[in-house]
């Protein structure tokens, strides 16, 4: 099956499996995908991944979910840029997340990384998505 927009797949795929309290979940891998998947766990919003592979040899990444008291640590993941519709922004203009409760991530020169990590390089670029 072809996916136009796979990193918003793996968001939804996240975000379905929380619903249901799965503790894991399974996406197909991609460079884009495990560089988000890194600033997700650096920031505390997953417990980890790890690369799989299936029986036909595609890579496949497995994400370990993270829950406090009961409830997903996640509560909302927004998908900002999307294939139609691309979202960059400059240093200056990069947005806060509920007044720095949560993380926007984004596509810079210099890598995949979080709001703060990007303002402290003084890099701007394409805000992939937000975390609260």
């Amino acid at each position: 099956m072809s996916v136009n927009d796979p990193l918003g797949d793996m968001l939804t795929r996240i975000r379905n499996a929380q619903a249901r309290g799965k503790s894991t979940v399974t996406t197909p891998a991609s460079k884009l995908r495990a560089w988000v998947l890194d600033v997700l766990a650096s920031e505390g919003y997953i417990r980890g991944y790890e690369r799989a592979s299936t029986e036909n040899g595609q890579g496949e990444l497995v994400i370990s979910l993270k829950y406090f008291e009961g409830e997903p640590v996640i509560r909302e993941v927004k998908r900002v840029s999307k294939p139609g519709r691309r979202v960059y922004m400059g240093v200056k203009e990069i947005p806060s997340v509920r007044n720095g409760l949560g993380v926007s991530i984004i596509s810079t020169p210099k890598g995949v990384m979080s709001d703060a990590a990007a303002r402290s390089a003084n890099v701007g670029g394409e805000v992939l998505c937000t975390v609260f």
